[in-house]
């Protein structure tokens, strides 16, 4: 069987009318939620001047943290690790290459980037290394107390 289509013309606006406010309060719930997501996404210090985070991965092993960024094409030079008690952040800025002509695609990023992870242990600081092969950034972060599986008995 099949069920009659039914059709309203005119714009998502000019249909919501019929509501009275219903379109200036989706559009008001719209905005709350983008404000929210973007004060959530990024820290407030580098707001507004961050192009892209590079895709990363963490692991955690018994004794570390181990970050592995991809940053193609990034010298060294380019990129800065800090890493405080409880958080590793990379960040870094990847500048567009002069070409002859005219650009007509555009599918990798430029711009500044970061990547910030919380760690929810103490890591050594003071031991951290970092190395940048074939493209990728790997940061190892000591943890301060080695994670050591206890057996715990049960009372009662």
């Amino acid at each position: 069987m099949d069920l009659p289509i039914r059709h309203r013309s005119g714009t998502l606006e000019e249909r919501g009318r019929g509501w009275p406010g219903a379109m200036a309060e989706f559009q008001e719930i719209f905005d709350r939620m983008n404000h929210f997501l973007e004060s959530a996404s990024s820290t407030p210090a580098l707001t507004g001047t961050i192009a892209f985070a590079p895709p990363a991965d963490l692991h955690e092993t018994d004794t570390a943290y181990v970050v592995e960024c991809e940053l193609p094409g990034i010298a060294r030079e380019d990129i800065d690790v800090e890493v405080g008690e409880h958080e590793v952040s990379i960040t870094g800025e990847l500048t567009g290459c002069e070409r002859e002509g005219s650009l007509r695609r555009r599918g990798r990023p430029t711009g500044k980037f970061a990547y910030r992870a919380l760690l929810p242990v103490d890591v050594k600081a003071d031991e951290v290394t970092a190395a940048l092969a074939n493209g990728v950034l790997t940061v190892t972060v000591p943890k301060a107390r080695p994670a050591t599986p206890r057996h715990v008995e049960i009372e009662g």
